[in-house]
């Protein structure tokens, strides 16, 4: 099946918009400078493709060119400026994508109100077929099968973080990684779970700003 190729000349928007991530292309026009902000959940990673964009990360200020990279870890304050005499382009990416995405900050170092976006914001159509009521249920229910998937994933490691510690007792390294096989079969439904619940919430949450969504 063939793939998407994308190109930073002219694809500058949001090339994948998922909870596990949100990956994009950006210009940064000559003299603009971004509102400083961090994630509450998201590490970001910046590539400069083209031009001379300073970053501001916890205080400390770099000049990247092309070629170059930085990251903005949870919680990290972080501003970006056009330096350069051309638009900067770069590619980012933020990990996971859960709304509110960007947390602003008062001058007192309190925390701004959550701002949640429509998903246009993201390149992502919003969903207008779904009643308000329904995209609720969608939510509860989705968070009710994660809590399921958690519940069932705490009980089998129970078991076989037992399992492992005797095993490594015994200094039997087969029955010890079985153990550890077995924790991640459990693992793995439960992170699915809170991504198809992070998915239903980015959902809900870009319904309450969506003024052109008229139904129920």
């Amino acid at each position: 099946m063939p793939f998407q190729v994308l190109d930073f000349h002219k694809d500058i928007r949001n090339v994948l918009t998922t909870p596990e991530i949100r990956a994009r292309f950006l210009q940064v026009d000559v003299g603009h400078t971004a509102q400083s902000h961090t994630h509450d959940l998201g590490h970001e990673i910046f590539l400069i493709l083209q031009g001379q964009a300073e970053f501001t990360i916890e205080g400390h200020a770099e000049v990247l060119g092309p070629g170059q990279m930085c990251i903005a870890l949870t919680d990290e304050m972080h501003q970006v400026r056009n330096v350069g005499d051309e638009p900067v382009i770069m590619y980012l990416s933020v990990t996971p994508h859960i709304q509110p995405t960007h947390t602003m900050w008062n001058e007192d170092g309190t925390k701004k109100a959550p701002r949640f976006v429509l998903n246009t914001g993201y390149d992502v159509e919003p969903d207008r077929e779904t009643p308000t009521d329904e995209l609720l249920d969608q939510q509860l229910a989705a968070a009710e099968a994660w809590l399921e998937a958690v519940e069932a994933s705490t009980e089998t490691q129970r078991a076989q973080i037992a399992a492992f510690r005797t095993a490594r007792e015994a200094g039997d390294e087969e029955a010890a990684l079985a153990a550890r096989d077995e924790i991640w079969a459990s693992l793995y439904p439960a992170f699915r779970r809170a991504f198809a619940l992070a998915d239903v919430w980015n959902s809900f949450t870009s319904r309450p700003v969506d003024t052109e969504y008229t139904g129920p």
